[in-house]
């Protein structure tokens, strides 16, 4: 993924990389190098947006207990 630097110096960032980091128009970041010297582009507010799975959780209700699944791997009736 690149993009090009403007005359201004400025850079579009990809749409990827912004619902990544769930940016949003108003969002501010920060460029910081890693202990590689790369240069790292992050939230400027530290916040990590939750991954992909996180967003699902709860979706599909509370599931059934650990109890409940044993019985159903086992075959226990009741």
């Amino acid at each position: 993924m690149s993009t090009k630097v403007t005359t201004k110096g400025q850079v579009t960032i990809p749409k990827a990389v912004r619902d990544l980091l769930d940016l949003k128009p108003g969002s501010e970041v920060r460029f910081r190098y890693n202990d590689n010297r790369d240069i790292v582009l992050e939230r400027a507010d530290g916040e990590r947006p939750p991954s992909k799975f996180r967003k699902l959780l709860g979706h599909a209700g509370p599931g059934p207990t650990t109890d409940e699944i044993m019985k159903m791997w086992r075959g226990d009736d009741d």
